[in-house]
């Protein structure tokens, strides 16, 4: 054993870290160790979500589709066809939307739009709050009535 082979025993010594910015002689004075200018080498940086140096980010440069519009109105759909059957099988003059929620044509706080699918041979007075020209013509002819909410 010499004294060239002595060493501290594991986990005694720790080795410190370099104090920045004190000075030249203290290896990390000047830039601490931040390089020169720019915003990484000030105090309080951080990169914003997304940010690639100022190249147009990623998000940006995708491009997006459409928009959703806040004044949209949806109805649900009824076809004449659908207005038949309920004026056949349970022989009603007046088809409200009422009547339409109870017969399963609808859910409870739905728009109802009545559309000139199929055909209708039945003399009925129809209240929805939207009817297409089909629909409306098909109800006429049948001696029907078309009213508006």
């Amino acid at each position: 054993m010499d004294l060239s082979s002595l060493k501290p025993a594991e986990g005694s010594v720790k080795k410190e870290k370099k104090r920045l910015g004190r000075g030249q002689g203290s290896g990390k004075g000047g830039t601490s160790a931040r390089g020169h200018k720019g915003a990484k080498s000030r105090a309080g940086y951080s990169k914003k979500r997304g940010f690639e140096g100022g190249q147009m980010p990623l998000q940006r440069t995708s491009p997006k589709f459409g928009f959703k519009n806040i004044n949209r109105k949806e109805y649900r759909v009824v076809n004449l066809d659908a207005l038949q059957i309920l004026a056949e099988k349970f022989k009603i003059t007046d088809i409200t939307p009422e009547v339409m929620k109870e017969n399963g044509l609808a859910p409870k706080n739905a728009l109802i739009k009545v559309l000139g699918k199929g055909t209708l041979t039945a003399k009925v007075n129809v209240t929805a709050n939207a009817f297409s020209e089909s629909a409306k013509k098909a109800i006429t002819e049948a001696q029907g009535t078309a009213n508006i909410i």
